[in-house]
């Protein structure tokens, strides 16, 4: 881990802007898709992903709600759930360190989710 540190440690601040101003452009191009469609998220501030706020579907299980999203809407998603210590079950998580084509692609798809989505039971 530590020859890692260093390696890493010798990179430019070049490199560092760069990497930045790449995440930077994935989380905004993201974020205004969500926008757009209408979905309460966050904003994350330095994190490569994104909870959306599922509370609107209804569904009593965040886990339920990702197995539904992946067969009706074609997007993967990781239940909320798994990052909280005290029982909450109305956010998934999407990741956005993708190419860029397939953040477009994952927009599309959702762009239908409130057609596409089952009702909860």
């Amino acid at each position: 881990m530590q020859e890692a540190a260093v390696t890493g440690l010798r990179f430019g601040d070049d490199y560092y802007k760069w990497l930045q101003d790449k995440y930077t452009e994935k989380r905004d191009l993201f974020l205004k898709g969500l926008d757009d469609i209408g979905i309460q998220h966050t904003v994350p501030q330095g994190a490569y992903y994104i909870m959306l706020d599922i509370s609107e579907f209804g569904y009593a299980s965040d886990l339920d709600f990702c197995e539904k999203l992946a067969e009706y809407v074609g997007v993967g998603a990781v239940p909320g759930s798994s990052f909280f210590k005290e029982p909450e079950n109305r956010y998934i998580r999407l990741h956005y360190a993708k190419k860029n084509e397939t953040l477009e692609n994952a927009l599309e798809r959702l762009n239908d989710i409130r057609r596409k989505m089952p009702h909860s039971k």
